[in-house]
């Protein structure tokens, strides 16, 4: 059975275009024009994957995203933006969104990042892809795994620095299981990109510096030394030196 996608886009020639686009690659999709007809339908007829214009009139993407994740709503939420300062993005992971296309935006990346989230969803549900490089055993299915002071328990889907429990959007919990996991070795950026996206967006993407530069912004207290260390021109790492 095709997957079912919720569109919410304002602009009526992007709506139709990105409504046919996805609909030729197979999807079955639901397209509406702001975010009060989003939230309906989407209570009504609960989506696999939501598509959001961050701007729309009444009640905007945001707000819907953020709604939902009030909900305890978790199907993956794709943000469309025109904005592109690095703060208007992180307002968007902050919100609850999984991952963002920046206006104007190659359909074929959108089909790629929609694949990525819901090929993600689809492992939630099973045993998530074990990554290729060395890394300690996770351990039967329920343990937590530790490193440089971080707790994780993939199963529940929390993670803990030290006694305070971090608040992460699904992104945020996958990069940093991957991590953790692997603390002490360096991941490249390719690597990282390929492990939790699905899809490498080459050497000018900012996606995983947004992302890693907001989980810092989660995980860092001061006078404690910063866990996420990049490593130029080749990737990131967990360690605590």
């Amino acid at each position: 059975m095709s997957q079912t996608v919720l569109l919410a886009e304002d602009d009526r020639a992007i709506r139709h275009a990105l409504e046919r686009a996805l609909t030729l690659e197979g999807y079955r999709v639901t397209a509406v024009a702001d975010g009060v007809e989003a939230l309906a339908q989407a209570h009504r007829t609960p989506p696999d994957v939501l598509v959001l214009d961050v701007m729309m009139p009444g009640i905007d993407g945001l707000q819907v995203c953020r709604v939902l994740r009030a909900e305890g709503d978790r199907t993956p939420i794709l943000m469309l933006t025109a904005l592109v300062e690095t703060q208007d993005r992180i307002a968007g992971l902050d919100a609850g969104a999984d991952d963002y296309v920046v206006k104007p935006f190659d359909v074929e990346e959108v089909f790629a990042r929609l694949r990525a989230l819901l090929r993600r969803t689809s492992e939630n549900n099973g045993t998530p892809a074990p990554v290729d490089v060395p890394r300690q055993s996770p351990g039967p299915v329920g343990r937590l795994i530790e490193a440089a002071g971080l707790r994780m328990d993939p199963q529940a889907r929390r993670a803990w620095r030290g006694e305070r429990e971090l608040e992460l959007t699904r992104t945020e919990f996958e990069l940093l299981e991957l991590l953790v996991r692997n603390a002490g070795i360096v991941l490249d950026h390719a690597t990282i990109y390929d492990r939790i996206w699905g899809y490498d967006f080459g050497p000018g993407s900012k996606n995983l510096a947004v992302y890693v530069g907001y989980l810092r912004r989660k995980l860092d207290e001061p006078g404690a030394p910063q866990l996420i260390q990049t490593v130029r021109g080749v990737g990131y790492v967990l360690r605590e030196d």
